[in-house]
């Protein structure tokens, strides 16, 4: 008994130690890694010509990585350039007409003064300097109407290259370009598929920094705050963690109900605040992961 008896107590107080260490193990907040998701999706309905890319990759930003067919548009395009050059032959025809027409009146005008020197001297009849009037009145009349003809032109004109701009507008859409650098998560389309407004073609994310997204309770929200430099512990392996430094970018300023998928021993019925923590990846982080931090 006198043997049992140090040995259990011994047993005892070495259990209280390991419970104390594991005590202060325990993380300040749990929660998994998520990333900032772009789906790209098509501006423009038709078939895909071509998609230059793979799951995995990484894709620069400003990149076009496949086009739509832009077949129909670009017959458009031609046709418009097509009016729009003979919108220009017309308006050069229109110019010639008003330059002869200018010429006429400058005629007239000078047959108008030379009528009126020979008036005042009785050299001819009032009825010779009435008709070159008559006549001047006639000439500037066409050249007016010719001047009409030219804004009638320029109009057209103007609608042709709005309708121009709304064509290369709409050829711009059938190119596919990434929008940011990083890495494409999933593909939704194939060449020779067909796309449609608003239809998604891929998935692409920027991996190189990670989001923790992580619940406190409100006991807890004191002590932390935006731009706090906090301790990241994930799983380096079965024993191990692997610690990095992150950066607390956003606190929720509504709890919630602790979400199922955090495993803590806290009660799942306490309202929590929801707390997004910037990591800078080494490549070791993957969307999902679990993570732990420590104020």
């Amino acid at each position: 008994m006198k043997i049992i008896f140090p040995a259990i107590l011994y047993a005892v107080g070495l259990s209280i130690l390991m419970g104390c260490d594991i005590q202060e193990e325990k993380s300040d907040a749990y929660g998994n890694f998520e990333a900032r998701e772009i789906i790209v999706s098509a501006q423009t309905q038709g078939e895909v010509l071509s998609l230059d890319l793979e799951e995995g990759q990484t894709q620069e930003k400003g990149v076009a990585v496949g086009w739509i067919d832009t077949s129909t548009l670009a017959v458009k395009r031609e046709q418009l350039l097509a009016q729009k050059n003979s919108l220009h032959a017309r308006l050069a025809n229109i110019q010639a007409q008003a330059d002869v027409q200018a010429e006429q009146i400058e005629t007239l005008q000078t047959e108008k003064r030379r009528i009126s020197r020979l008036l005042k001297d009785e050299a001819t009849t009032p009825q010779k300097y009435d008709n070159i009037q008559g006549q001047l009145r006639v000439a500037k009349k066409k050249l007016e109407s010719i001047h009409t003809q030219k804004q009638s032109v320029y109009a057209e004109r103007e609608v042709l290259n709005k309708q121009l701009k709304e064509v290369k507008t709409r050829l711009n859409k059938c190119q596919i370009v990434n929008p940011i650098r990083g890495t494409v998560l999933e593909k939704y389309l194939e060449p020779s598929e067909m796309a449609a407004p608003g239809k998604a073609i891929f998935k692409i994310a920027d991996l190189s920094e990670m989001i923790l997204r992580v619940y406190i309770s409100g006991a807890q929200i004191p002590h932390i705050q935006i731009g706090q430099q906090v301790e990241v512990l994930i799983d380096k392996n079965r024993e191990e963690n692997q610690s990095l430094t992150g950066t607390v970018s956003w606190i929720s300023s509504k709890a919630e109900f602790t979400p199922k998928i955090i495993q803590t021993k806290e009660e799942r019925v306490d309202l929590v605040y929801a707390v997004k923590v910037r990591v800078q990846n080494d490549g070791s982080i993957k969307i999902g992961m679990p993570g732990e931090i420590n104020f």
